[in-house]
This record gives C-alpha cells, sequence and structure tokens, in this order.
C-alpha cells in the first residue's frame, strides 16, 4: 500500500534552516506531483509547495516562497523541503502528499489518487 513517511522536524531557533523529507513507498514515485502542506495549531492545513513529476518546476505559496525549496530525487522515492529563514510562525506539522492525477495548480485532496503521510512537527522558538 501507499506509504509516505516524513522526517526531519524538530525544535529550531528563528533564522536557522532545516531539511524535511518524505519517503515514498508502494507507488511508482515519478508518477506522482509531490507536494508539501502545513497545518498551525487553531488553523486550516495550507498548501506550501510542489513539485513536477520530473522535479523540473516547482510551485510554492507566497508565505514561503524565496525562503523554502522543494526537490526531489525520484531514485530515492524521496520529497524534501529546504527551509531557510524559518520565522515561529512556520511552526506546523509539515506534511508531504502525492497525486497521481493533475498538475502543480491542483489544491484538492477528495481524488483517490492523493495520498498523505503522517506529518512531522516544526517549531520555531523565537
Amino acid at each position: 500500500q501507499v506509504q509516505l513517511v516524513e522526517s526531519g522536524g524538530g525544535l529550531v531557533q528563528a533564522g536557522d534552516p532545516l531539511r524535511l523529507s518524505c519517503v515514498a513507498s508502494g507507488l511508482t514515485f515519478s508518477s506522482y506531483v509531490m507536494e508539501w502542506f502545513r497545518q498551525a495549531p487553531g488553523k486550516e492545513r495550507e498548501f506550501v509547495s510542489a513539485i513536477s513529476r520530473s522535479g523540473f518546476r516547482t510551485n510554492s505559496a507566497d508565505s514561503v516562497k524565496g525562503r523554502f525549496t522543494v526537490s526531489r530525487d525520484n531514485a530515492k522515492n524521496t520529497v524534501y523541503l529546504q527551509m531557510g529563514s524559518l520565522k515561529p510562525e512556520d511552526t506546523a506539522v509539515y506534511y508531504c502528499a502525492a497525486r497521481l492525477r493533475g498538475s502543480l495548480s491542483d489544491r484538492n485532496y477528495s481524488d483517490n489518487g492523493f495520498y498523505w503521510g503522517q506529518g512531522t512537527q516544526v517549531t520555531v522558538s523565537s
């Protein structure tokens, strides 16, 4: 079955970098757009970044643009989120997701070809 396992979260100081990883299994990784979302306490889950199946194109939310970089290694079935200049408002549970159908601009996740990971906590202290 499809599994997405995030890692790399933790407690960091504002301004520091952190890299999250998400390893996928049970799917043909290169067939999926890979995405990152986050959810802070009391807030809705929000889109962070997405990367195309080939890794050639990316898209990021305005709130993280210029600070976060999404990348992927299809040989390792892994998508990364390199986070820099972290701010306390970046504190959230970060989730990776895999999207079989659609493109970078799609944000729905009711599609049965959309899969979530379990999330990893990122806490940024001020």
